[in-house]
């Protein structure tokens, strides 16, 4: 028989930058990665304009066997609805508290690959809101029924591809604008020269 109960447990997250600057990102990792290491993607933004925000999953884990480095997960398909649950009430956690200190001009969030589903989904279920979303190297989760769309509606959303992403090819990437298209998702696609990665000079090029 299965149980659950509910507990308290202490969580972390990493910053970079004043946070009383005008602009909040709120980043959030892909699989595998540490906030500590995938916010360092972003230190070339200027510390006086953007507050940076990263979160990190719930799940660690050793990559290799087991020792050595570490990264972490948002979810798996085990007991995936709790774990959603759960990431979503952590993360209105983290906003709570980031924002209570700074009336921020403009909010944005970005999910890079596993962390794409994870930053739709608290787009979709999560209190605080923001003016865009960047849907990064990531598919848009599939299980988001169509009323859900419509939550979308208020922020600016990009979908980034690199155009030699090794998850992603072209005939892919035409499908899933397609899909949004048909679901009234108002999305831009923005494909850049490069892999599974951040690019820096199209990350600006949509900050600006």
């Amino acid at each position: 028989m299965e149980k659950r109960i509910d507990i308290k447990i202490h969580v972390r997250y990493f910053t970079h930058g004043n946070p009383n600057a005008k602009n909040l990102l709120v980043v959030l990792h892909g699989y595998g990665h540490l906030a500590s290491y995938f916010i360092k993607r972003f230190e070339f933004l200027d510390p006086e304009k953007y507050y940076v925000v990263a979160p990190e999953g719930l799940h660690r884990f050793y990559l290799n066997g087991t020792g050595g480095r570490v990264g972490a997960s948002w979810m798996t398909k085990e007991d995936r609805e709790n774990d959603i649950k759960n990431y979503v009430h952590y993360l209105d956690k983290i906003f709570d508290e980031v924002i209570s200190t700074t009336n921020f001009q403009r909010k944005l969030l970005l999910g890079f690959s596993q962390g794409g589903a994870t930053g739709s989904r608290y787009m979709a279920f999560g209190k605080h809101s923001f003016d865009q979303f960047i849907l990064w190297a990531a598919v848009f989760p599939p299980d988001l029924s169509n009323q859900i769309y419509s939550k979308f509606n208020s922020s600016i959303n990009y979908f980034v591809v690199g155009n030699r992403d090794p998850y992603y090819n072209e005939q892919q990437i035409a499908d899933h604008i397609v899909q949004l298209t048909k679901e009234k998702l108002q999305i831009e696609l923005i494909k850049f020269d490069g892999e599974h990665e951040i690019n820096s000079d199209v990350l600006l090029s949509i900050l600006k």
